[in-house]
């Protein structure tokens, strides 16, 4: 059984970027603590943990002897000031493709203006981005529910970094239907995401089964599986090798691997072996033609 991997997987420059600076700060010395989980991946969480790594839930849980780092994902300028006013240093690993979401939507927002965020409302990413325009901005999930919007004032449209290309254009042109001006369209899904989801999808179609190795609240890996599903029917999406049912690939050739931009190396080098032993016994186990 071959395994192959897609050209582009795993730790995206934002998620490793953060990875990097919360070890950085353990090196310093002292109390490390995240605010809310560093990046969607429970597992890497857990290596962080064990190197004395926690998560707090609130500002109020911050101290003056505590390292605090804020995650990947963002959070509000008033989550961020109250950080500030607790811990003793903060460290600010917001992805810098969401710190531009962030900004165009306060730009926007100071200069009178709607803004039109499509991704999941109830998304970290989301959240915060919606912080830096709180009175002007709308937070939609599809071009569904922009229908449902007001009338829109010289609107800035802007995405979640993780969503589907395909969700963000029709949302966009939707908006357009809603706005007195001609809205401003800022593709802000990163490169990273496109470069995944490209991947996978030319991957998918050359396989009999695919697995996409992620966070099950992970964004860019739930629409990883999303678009193999479209090439490929038998897509899994799992965190850990053991999840592997052997009896899903019986009589695969061909599989494929891809991971969302939360996932270490070291657990992709796991699944990856997982498949191979599995083939390994697979052809152990067929009988010898005579």
């Amino acid at each position: 059984m071959q395994v192959l991997l897609a050209d582009e997987y795993g730790f995206c420059f934002g998620v490793e970027r953060a990875v990097q600076m919360v070890e950085d700060a353990l090196a310093e010395g002292g109390t490390v603590r995240t605010l809310g989980p560093l990046i969607h991946n429970s597992q890497e969480i857990g290596r962080l943990e064990a190197h004395g790594v926690a998560t707090i839930d609130a500002p109020i849980e911050a101290s003056a002897d505590m390292t605090e780092v804020i995650r990947a994902h963002g959070v509000t300028p008033e989550v961020q000031r109250e950080l500030e006013a607790r811990a003793a240093k903060v460290v600010d690993a917001t992805c810098p493709f969401v710190t531009k979401v962030q900004k165009l939507a306060e730009r926007a927002a100071e200069q009178g203006r709607d803004v039109v965020v499509i991704g999941n409302p109830d998304h970290p990413e989301m959240i915060g981005v919606k912080g830096y325009a709180p009175h002007n901005a709308h937070v939609v999930r599809d071009a569904g529910e922009v229908a449902a919007l007001p009338p829109l004032h010289a609107p800035l449209v802007v995405s979640q970094t993780t969503i589907k290309l395909s969700t963000f254009l029709e949302a966009a042109e939707a908006v357009r239907a809603k706005a007195d001006a001609e809205p401003q369209i800022v593709n802000t899904i990163c490169s990273a995401t496109r470069d995944r989801q490209d991947a996978a999808r030319a991957l998918a179609g050359q396989v009999e089964a695919f697995y996409i190795i992620g966070g099950r609240h992970s964004s860019n890996s739930i629409k990883l599986l999303s678009v193999c599903q479209e090439q490929c029917a038998k897509s899994f999406l799992i965190e850990t090798p053991q999840e592997i049912n052997p009896a899903d690939v019986a009589g695969v050739e061909r599989v494929g691997v891809t991971a969302g931009a939360s996932t270490p190396n070291w657990l992709i080098k796991e699944v990856v072996e997982r498949l191979r032993a599995i083939g390994d016994m697979r052809q152990q186990a067929e009988p010898i033609a005579v």
